[in-house]
């Protein structure tokens, strides 16, 4: 047993019949974002049943991100001044101070663990307390050391053998089984975001992986249903998510990002980062077009002055140095998918979000490499969002929106009973959520 499996705080769900108020933080690489919303108990939707509230955004406040690499905090300070002036913006522009936020993890080499449990069922009718025990049982197994559970998801019950059962409660049957879908990141990268968040007086309620963030967001019922990949192009990591049968099955994610094809172009056509950056966004593509060659673009060198006569290159060239890069990280997520067995049901239908997502022919190299539909994923069934911000960049920030939604269906043992028992305080929304549950 490692004290580090009840690193991160969990989240007590969202009463469907109350109204909430709730604020978020993604903290990325290239940005971060701070969003407040107002969360109304709504009708079902029928492309996205297991919403119970209707998220509307009153405020946004977005930073420029500083202190990370890779999706890891690697400058305590410089994260801290960031997230900061994201959450200053977002108060102001709602009139509310945020006590505590739901943050995201992108880096800390996330990755999935997966454990099966059995037990008799008492009385030959599943009650309640044997679908605790059979959840309590997989939860017994220890995750690797240093590693902080994020997620522990039941993808699917057996009842005698036979599997695929949603919900066993008040079935006929003997032996009762479980799969437990375990999310962990390391636990000194989980441990550093929560204490910049700390540093900035917040509560941290719950860190949530970002491809199940993304997907939440971005996913309409039978997307998540049929099996799809939910690839989150971030600026310093690209982690994904599958889902199958509804359900969160398997994440990774691979340190590299938008900012990668960034340092490319600086190095490739010798130019300052900053004039890369902007290099990529308006010219950059993936893909070649015949107009390539006749398209010429000005580059800055790197101790050039703005009043220098720039040079002239193709724009071919800008695209020989962005394809490469990019068709080397959608084929590492192709391989990783392949070795952990997941390529035949995630690779036929992928979605992708993420800043980096934006890249013009992303898409294309994405079905070419994944060899499936692709689309780009935006944040759906949310109000309030600024145009800015209605893009697949935003998706993970909304996903973490929908979290409280659905965070009833994790399992986490009462403190102190299980590998997965979790430490630190029970924050402003635990007090909250106790309050509203102590009203039904």
């Amino acid at each position: 047993m490692h004290s580090q499996h009840g690193l991160t705080p969990r989240l007590k769900p969202l009463s469907a019949r109350r109204a909430a108020t709730l604020s978020v933080l993604d903290i990325g690489t290239s940005k971060v974002v701070c969003l407040i919303a107002e969360l109304q108990p709504a009708e079902a939707m029928s492309t996205l049943k297991g919403r119970t509230h209707l998220a509307r955004i009153i405020g946004i406040g977005h930073q420029r991100s500083l202190g990370l690499k890779g999706g890891a905090i690697v400058d305590l300070e410089a994260a801290e001044g960031a997230i900061r002036q994201a959450v200053h913006a977002a108060e102001r522009m709602a009139k509310v101070e945020v006590q505590s936020v739901i943050v995201n993890m992108s880096g800390g080499r996330l990755a999935s663990q997966h454990f099966q449990a059995r037990v008799n069922v008492r009385t030959g009718t599943v009650t309640g307390s044997d679908v605790e025990r059979v959840l309590e049982t997989a939860s017994a197994h220890g995750v690797s050391p240093g590693r902080a559970v994020l997620h522990a998801l039941p993808t699917g019950y057996a009842l005698d053998g036979q599997g695929a059962v949603i919900d066993p409660s008040g079935m006929i049957g003997e032996a009762l089984g479980v799969d437990l879908h375990v999310v962990t990141a390391e636990a000194a990268a989980a441990r550093n975001v929560m204490l910049a968040v700390e540093h900035c007086h917040l509560g941290v309620e719950a860190v949530i992986a970002t491809p199940y963030a993304a997907g939440l967001s971005a996913l309409v019922d039978d997307e998540a249903e049929m099996g799809v990949c939910v690839i989150d192009m971030g600026g310093g990591t690209t982690s994904f998510g599958v889902f199958q049968g509804g359900h969160l099955v398997h994440t990774d994610a691979v340190a590299v990002g938008g900012h990668h094809v960034t340092m490319d172009i600086a190095r490739g056509l010798s130019t300052r980062v900053a004039a890369a950056e902007r290099l990529k966004t308006l010219y950059g593509s993936a893909i070649a077009t015949p107009s390539d060659e006749r398209d010429m673009i000005a580059v800055h060198g790197v101790g050039e002055d703005e009043g220098d006569v720039p040079a002239h290159v193709p724009r071919s060239q800008l695209v020989r140095i962005i394809k490469p890069r990019v068709e080397e990280v959608v084929e590492l997520v192709r391989d990783r998918l392949r070795g952990a067995g997941f390529a035949a049901q995630a690779g036929r239908r992928v979605v992708l979000t993420g800043g980096a997502s934006q890249l013009v022919g992303m898409p294309e190299v994405a079905r070419r490499v994944m060899q499936g539909q692709v689309r780009i994923g935006r944040p759906l069934g949310i109000r309030g969002l600024p145009e800015a911000a209605k893009g697949p960049a935003f998706s993970a920030a909304v996903g973490l929106l929908v979290y409280p939604q659905v965070a009833h269906a994790e399992h986490f043992e009462p403190r102190g009973h299980s590998a997965f028992a979790r430490t630190g305080t029970d924050g402003y929304f635990g007090r909250l959520f106790g309050w509203i549950a102590s009203g039904f």
